[in-house]
């Protein structure tokens, strides 16, 4: 049966479903379709389908003239009806894994993608989960759900873990040229899913295990948010010690070995590095193994709006001012520099506590003309210096291209610089992170 699989999968005759059409998805369902597969990308948001049927991304990643192009040849066709699936050779799971609680995995996207596939499984289809999560999900979980369908793995069905490493934004890594991990539950899985992926993406790396694939995952993210934490305690302790923590990581990079640079600021946003590392703290507890690393990292991230607030206070107290009678403006609120992504977003976190102690707190972003903030519908104020000298202090929370830096140093009564934007700029209107 794999033989018969693996050269649909040659021929480029395979179907390939992608469920869940996000950043992961929607890069993986039109890049599929490019090289020539017949592809079916699902999801339940009728909005997200109507726009790829009119060929229009939603996705930086992904523009709409190349979005165009498969669409227009009839390779991708996007849907909300999941029947379609009973013609897929291949299916790849990109469904959202969020958190339920602060720390505790929420995995009801996947196991609601997973008993919609069961009712259309049929033998020699391959599924492959892309979705983070903690190890063990695809055998404990995926494999006994699509069992019930009287079908077995390894013998009837292919199944197959393969971690999405995608950055949102970043040209220099797209998804074809990250090098992608493969872990089957079989050797004949990992075998079929290599064949698949080999065919847009520039190298594969086997593991022996899904198991290996999904925790492989886990310490990538896991790295990044213990870095990122160490970075924002350092920060703290450089302030009471009284170095500039920004000349310090400068002269640590010169180091050409043993040190990567990691930054402080609000905290961490996007899905990956907030939530990931969370599922194997999770997944370790149930295995009588507390990671205090992943717990402290992650508890240091999330303090730090509460101390960017305390910063500001400081600072207000030290020119005689008062925070609670402030008008601030935060500039930036998405977590990433250039990309109009808003999931996870720490500015978001420092507008909603500053709400709760300021009489205004307005916001500027140039690429988030609205926004809604608990309860609060509001828009991004004009970037004109009337505008900005009006306010108490502006708050550099993120960083885009496309903003003057110079008219704001100019406008500006007092500028909150928490991502390094004026570097070693010495100005009395400037206060440093």
């Amino acid at each position: 049966m794999s033989a018969v699989l693996k050269k649909r999968i040659a021929n480029r005759s395979a179907k390939i479903a992608v469920v869940g059409l996000g950043y992961v998805g929607l890069p993986l369902a039109v890049n599929f379709a490019k090289v020539g597969y017949r592809v079916f990308g699902l999801d339940l948001d009728q909005d997200r389908v109507n726009k790829l049927m009119a060929k229009e991304s939603y996705i930086l990643d992904i523009a709409s003239k190349e979005l165009a192009a498969v669409v227009s040849s009839g390779k991708l066709d996007a849907r909300c009806d999941f029947s379609i699936l009973k013609e897929a050779d291949a299916v790849i799971i990109c469904v959202p894994t969020p958190l339920k609680r602060k720390y505790t995995p929420d995995i009801s996207y996947i196991v609601g993608a997973v008993r919609i596939i069961r009712k259309y499984l049929h033998k020699n289809m391959l599924i492959v989960l892309e979705s983070t999560t903690y190890p063990g999900t695809t055998d404990e979980l995926i494999k006994p759900e699509l069992e019930k369908s009287g079908l077995k793995s390894g013998k009837d069905f292919y199944l197959s873990f393969s971690p999405e490493r995608i950055d949102p934004g970043n040209p220099k890594y797209e998804v074809t040229s990250i090098t992608k991990v493969v872990g089957g539950l079989t050797k004949e899985a990992g075998e079929l899913t290599k064949a698949l992926y080999e065919k847009i993406i520039v190298k594969i790396h086997m593991v022996s295990s899904a198991r290996a694939a999904e925790m492989t995952k886990l310490l990538e993210n896991t790295f990044r948010i213990i870095n990122i934490g160490w970075a924002n305690e350092a920060s703290m302790m450089c302030k009471k010690l009284g170095i500039d923590i920004w000349e310090v990581i400068e002269a640590a990079k010169t180091k050409p070995f043993g040190f990567m640079p990691f930054y402080p600021g609000l905290g961490v946003g996007g899905h990956c590095i907030p939530d990931d590392p969370l599922y194997l703290y999770w997944k370790a507890k149930q295995y009588g193994f507390s990671s205090k690393y992943i717990k402290l990292s992650a508890d240091i991230n999330l303090s730090m709006p509460d101390y960017a607030i305390g910063r500001l206070a400081d600072i207000f107290k030290a020119r005689k001012k008062t925070l609670s009678k402030a008008k601030l403006l935060v500039m930036g609120v998405t977590y990433k520099k250039d990309v109009k992504d808003l999931r996870k977003s720490p500015p978001l976190i420092l507008i909603e506590k500053l709400q709760e102690k300021c009489p205004v707190v307005d916001y500027y972003d140039p690429i988030i003309p609205y926004l809604k903030i608990g309860n609060i519908d509001t828009k991004s104020v004009e970037f004109k210096p009337a505008v900005l000298s009006k306010y108490d202090a502006v708050i550099i929370a993120a960083d885009h291209t496309a903003v003057n830096y110079k008219l704001l140093l100019k406008s500006a009564k007092l500028i909150f610089d928490v991502k390094n934007v004026y570097g070693k700029i010495i100005n009395s209107k400037v206060e440093r992170f």
